[in-house]
């Protein structure tokens, strides 16, 4: 049975090695080299590496028996494009969920931006753990008291030096975190508000809103996008069975 599954994330992989050994033939999509990187070789797994519009995506999908998205919960337009490949190509398409986490007396917000608007009117050092491609959201504070935490790739660093972020201010580091390690980088960078989106337990949230709590530093939430789908071995199973059938 092939398998094509659009991933770049810990679960991602972790579904597609799975699938593998259960005999599927399975092929991974990823974005980025650093996507790439971190899949790594396993065997009946193919990885293929770069970023597809949707009419890219139904052109790959012919000849797939199923698709998964296991993209990042964030990721609402990859999800969209992938969906609509499946409807033009008939191909069925699944989405892989991951469970959510609660803060308790987080400041939620809806995007990005309205952290960016929360933040204007206050003072102290902002840790952004959002990751490099909402940064720009974040050109109207003053760039000296911008921390972001991101991947060590050049995309990231550029995103990083194109919002006149001072590169001491930079902190080019792969998650997930424990979290000692949060609660160091704030008190070393003397972090008065973490901004960061709730990327379940794989993710690392439970460690980045436990430093917030003992260093008493503000957490900001990005509110996660609503959505339908399987949890892991719900997933998994599903994929199993279908298998068996096939």
């Amino acid at each position: 049975m092939k398998i094509l599954i659009f991933s770049g994330t810990s679960d991602g992989r972790r579904l597609s090695r799975r699938l593998a050994e259960s005999d599927a033939e399975v092929t991974v999509c990823v974005a980025t080299e650093y996507g790439s990187e971190e899949q790594g070789s396993s065997p009946g797994v193919a990885v293929l590496t770069g970023r597809r519009t949707a009419e890219e995506m139904a052109a790959l999908l012919p000849g797939f028996a199923l698709c998964i998205d296991a993209t990042h919960p964030y990721a609402v337009l990859v999800s969209e494009n992938i969906r609509a490949a499946c409807e033009k190509t008939g191909v069925p398409y699944r989405r892989l969920l991951r469970g959510a986490c609660e803060a308790e007396g987080a400041v939620s917000v809806a995007a990005a931006a309205d952290a960016a608007a929360w933040l204007a009117g206050t003072e102290g050092n902002v840790l952004l753990a959002i990751g490099s491609k909402e940064l720009s959201a974040f050109h109207s504070l003053d760039p000296g008291r911008l921390f972001p935490r991101v991947l060590p790739s050049h995309e990231a660093i550029a995103a990083c030096e194109a919002l006149g972020i001072p590169h001491r201010n930079i902190i080019a580091m792969q998650g997930p975190f424990t979290q000692g390690l949060n609660a160091e980088l704030i008190r070393q960078k003397n972090i008065a508000f973490l901004v960061t989106k709730d990327g379940g337990a794989e993710g690392g949230f439970p460690e980045k809103a436990a430093a917030a709590k003992e260093t008493g530093a503000v957490l900001i939430v990005l509110r996660r996008p609503e959505e339908q789908g399987e949890y892991y071995e719900q997933l998994a199973a599903a994929c199993e069975e279908m298998m068996k059938c096939s």
